[in-house]
């Protein structure tokens, strides 16, 4: 099976499972995250193919996602040796797939490649501006989050468990994760994208103020 062959299959296998997903990491986020990838990819150099699989692949086992948190990478794992991949690259893939998520405002998330770097800024990017903001709320509501609660503050979390356990307002989420993605950003490319989305968000976030206070 050659490399085209293989991303078409786990094109299918993703689509298949994602394209219902209801907390805004449906089959449409994988896509735009592998296109964006993609995009990045081609300015750094790296491996495509490996980028486009770990795209491909990277909510397959992620956390929001699932319960089993001891079965992490498993069903990845499962897929890259169903379609033969060898087992260094499959490994390499495996690995940027479990470098993506943020883990909280106090938590490094390094990269140990090139191509982990250019994945992770393809969700990151995903997560802020206008689609960011749409999937945020989605997100909250598919957790019967509140939209804002005044007397709610944010939490920089340095522990993953308390960042992942939260039930914050929605509104939280973006002190907490979004406005800080901007300058977690890997590469040049990624930093210049991220710019105009973050100060997209800021300026709705003023709006939205302005109108809970019933000013505008």
């Amino acid at each position: 099976m050659n490399n085209a062959e293989i991303i078409q299959r786990t094109e299918r296998l993703i689509e298949s499972q994602f394209r219902s997903e209801g907390s805004g990491h449906d089959w449409f986020h994988v896509d735009r995250v592998r296109k964006m990838a993609l995009r990045i990819g081609k300015y750094e150099g790296c491996d495509l193919f490996v980028v486009e699989m770990a795209a491909l692949l990277h909510d397959l086992d992620d956390w929001k996602l699932t319960e089993a948190e001891s079965q992490t990478g498993s069903k990845t794992k499962e897929w890259l040796d169903e379609i033969g991949i060898k087992s260094e690259l499959a490994l390499h893939i495996l690995r940027i797939t479990e470098e993506v998520s943020f883990k909280g405002a106090g938590i490094d998330t390094p990269v140990q490649s090139t191509e982990a770097a250019v994945v992770q800024d393809a969700d990151r990017l995903d997560a802020i501006g206008a689609i960011g903001i749409a999937r945020t709320f989605t997100y909250g509501g598919h957790k019967s989050r509140l939209i804002y609660d005044p007397s709610v503050s944010p939490v920089m979390h340095d522990d993953f468990q308390k960042y992942k356990n939260s039930t914050a307002p929605t509104i939280n989420h973006f002190y907490e994760k979004l406005l800080l993605l901007k300058n977690r950003m890997n590469t040049e490319t990624a930093k210049v994208i991220a710019e105009q989305r973050h100060q997209f968000m800021n300026d709705y976030l003023t709006q939205f103020y302005e109108e809970w206070e019933a000013i505008r």
